[in-house]
């Protein structure tokens, strides 16, 4: 693999080279002393490994690979390794959504029962439904449904925030219906090829198995799953390198037209319930200083978009500035990645982030590493 990368005033073209060549030139990008702090980190928080890449004035800046990708096997993360990048998958796919709208394929308004009418059955609620809905969490669908959680609208769409991935998947479906193509082909198309995203896909592919980051609870490596169909909201395998191309591509409105990349960035809704399935309105209501745009997380006073991926054994997280022409993405491998996040982030791209205090994951990390990845209960 070959990549240019503007670190400081000096352009580096990585190469293939033995792993501890690369492992130096990562580390020399962003300072032993940097690096160092980053792996206590990750040996406080019981995180086997991360990738992460940071990009300043509209350049990748520094790419970083520190840990194992398997613990079992000691074998070293680097730039080529894939990892989950779970939730990530959801602003990638609503940048190809985007292009679809520019391209007259859908409008921000078209509701999803127009294309895909049985999805939600059996429920009037779910004729409103639109595209925007769904962008900006404001369904009223659960996360996930199950035996417990039926598959409804629980309030009239655009009223309030509620995270959830079955909008989604509907979503999905209704660009499926009106493309003729399955998602990952649709993604290719419209976003892994034009931003040469060469090791980025929503399924499995065999190039990946040579190189790739094994899930692990606490420092117990699990299995690995390998998925063959696509889901638009969390099956997005990638890599940091890959990922900050598309982070590029949102700083710079690339693809989109002027007026749909500024929505792209603008809130949709305002979030004052602590909470990420908020499908009552019996949470307290406290302003959370934080906002959701057409896929994106908005920390408004900031000038900031976020997101977070939470797959279980693999944590990310990607912030950025469109004015500042910066942002930063991170990959763990490990349950825990998400109780030293905040950490990472302020020492890749300081700043002030009320995500994390919304997201309100638990930051304590006990000797053995087990299930402190589970949030703390919401106010």
């Amino acid at each position: 693999m070959k990549a240019d990368l503007d670190i400081g005033t000096v352009s580096w073209r990585s190469v293939t080279a033995p792993i501890w060549v690369f492992a130096w030139l990562c580390l020399a990008s962003f300072g032993p002393c940097q690096a160092a702090e980053l792996e206590q980190l990750l040996q406080k928080g019981h995180v086997p490994g991360l990738s992460f890449a940071v990009i300043r004035d509209g350049k990748i800046a520094e790419l970083g690979a520190l840990g194992t990708r398997d613990s079992a096997t000691g074998m070293p993360v680097d730039e080529n390794t894939v990892f989950e990048a779970a939730s990530l998958s959801k602003p990638v796919f609503a940048y190809a959504v985007l292009q679809l709208i520019d391209s007259g394929v859908l409008t921000l308004d078209t509701p999803l029962a127009k294309h895909v009418p049985d999805y939600v059955r059996n429920d009037p609620l779910a004729a409103l439904v639109t595209v925007r809905d769904v962008l900006a969490q404001t369904s009223g669908l659960p996360n996930w449904s199950g035996w417990t959680t039926p598959l409804k609208v629980n309030f009239p769409p655009g009223s309030h925030f509620s995270y959830s991935g079955e909008g989604f998947l509907w979503l999905q479906r209704v660009v499926e219906a009106t493309t003729g193509e399955n998602l990952n082909a649709v993604m290719t198309r419209l976003v892994f090829d034009p931003l040469g995203m060469k090791r980025t896909s929503y399924v499995w592919r065999a190039d990946f198995e040579t190189d790739h980051a094994v899930p692990h609870q606490g420092a117990v490596p699990r299995a690995k799953s390998r998925p063959t169909t696509p889901v638009a909201a969390y099956t997005l395998h990638t890599t940091a390198a890959d990922y900050a191309s598309f982070l590029r591509a949102v700083l710079t409105g690339t693809r989109l037209k002027r007026s749909t990349a500024k929505q792209w960035l603008s809130p949709q809704v305002e979030l004052f319930q602590r909470c990420i399935e908020c499908l009552t309105s019996r949470a307290t209501k406290v302003d959370q200083h934080v906002a959701w745009g057409l896929g994106w997380g908005l920390e408004p006073k900031q000038g900031a978009f976020f997101h977070w991926g939470d797959n279980g054994e693999f944590k990310a997280f990607a912030t950025g500035s469109f004015a500042k022409r910066s942002a930063v993405v991170v990959l763990t491998n490990g349950s825990n990645g998400m109780a030293i996040m905040p950490e990472i982030i302020d020492h890749l791209l300081p700043g002030e982030h009320p995500a994390f205090a919304w997201l309100n994951y638990d930051r304590s990390t006990p000797s053995g590493g087990w299930l402190d990845w589970i949030r703390l209960r919401s106010d």
